[in-house]
């Protein structure tokens, strides 16, 4: 559902709130028609959010979801976060539930207000399994995923206490497509590229830094899916990492995939950047090591 924020589409409710409810238009999501225009984006959104600062809109705007919950637009229910870490000037406005200010229910982009889910949501059939995240759109999407839903919706700190910060705005990821939706995505750090801001130091392998599936797409296989593509993206290389620590999940499907692809138990390693032989433990030890503990 898209609400767009425009005039024509206000109509007048009882409590003196002026209701967007203008329809999708159908097969239409952010993701379809974004323009790579980032700079074009945050000029469009700093406008809009200075508008509800000054208290411009009166009477006060409310969108309506299918659930015939209201939520008014105003400053105090919408919040500017950043898009990349190391580019603090990129930011995408969203709209939190006043009783929940950790749930996000929509996010305005392309000067209209949409659902979380629908900037998830893809029209276009090609979209479909593990893609490169290259268009700006895309990282949009990517930053959903990661900052909204795992970082605010879907993440239990009493399973895991991993945490992901917002990635780089040349982070290289990969998102998954499933059923015109994005389900997952991992980011890789390439063999050569630096291990972080204030440092000269370099990884000298590839590594598999982060890795998500939504909860209701898990075991499924398709962290074993998105490790196995990994493997396949750089089946020239003789070692490869995955960041340290790894996770009791991500343990799991490190195990699950290293018995069912026995020939790539040479070649994963836990690391720690830069992934010097040091700071590499074999993934497949430990898990051979877990299994002898268990036997006794």
């Amino acid at each position: 559902m898209v609400i767009r924020d425009v005039e024509e589409s206000c109509t007048n409710t009882s409590n003196g709130l002026r209701e967007v409810v203008q329809p999708t238009p159908a097969g239409i999501y952010p993701v379809d028609v974004l323009e790579d225009d980032p700079d074009g984006h945050r000029e469009a959104t700093l406008t809009y959010y200075a508008s509800l600062r000054e208290g411009a809109r009166t009477p006060p705007a409310a969108l309506r979801f299918p659930t015939g919950e209201q939520v008014k637009l105003e400053a105090s229910s919408v919040c500017l976060c950043t898009v990349y870490r190391d580019d603090p000037q990129h930011k995408l406005l969203v709209l939190v539930n006043p009783q929940d200010t950790k749930t996000v229910v929509a996010v305005y982009v392309k000067e209209s207000w949409w659902c979380t889910e629908d900037v998830l949501r893809t029209s276009d059939p090609a979209r479909e399994g593990l893609m490169e995240v290259q268009a700006f759109g895309e990282r949009i999407v990517l930053f959903i995923l990661n900052v909204v839903i795992f970082g605010r919706s879907e993440r239990s700190l009493d399973d895991d206490a991993m945490f992901f910060l917002p990635h780089s705005a040349k982070e290289r990821a990969k998102i998954l497509w499933r059923n015109g939706a994005a389900v997952g995505f991992y980011t890789t750090k390439r063999k050569g590229s630096l291990c972080g801001d204030g440092t000269g130091a370099c990884y000298l392998l590839p590594v598999l830094d982060t890795v998500f599936v939504r909860r209701k797409h898990r075991r499924q296989g398709l962290g074993t899916a998105m490790l196995r593509d990994f493997c396949e993206t750089f089946s020239e290389d003789e070692a490869l990492g995955v960041s340290c620590p790894i996770s009791p999940a991500m343990y799991q499907v490190c195990r699950q995939f290293l018995l069912a692809y026995p020939e790539e138990r040479g070649r994963l390693w836990e690391v720690e950047p830069p992934g010097a032989w040091g700071q590499r433990t074999s993934i497949w030890l430990k898990v051979q090591l877990q299994q002898a503990r268990l036997g006794e």
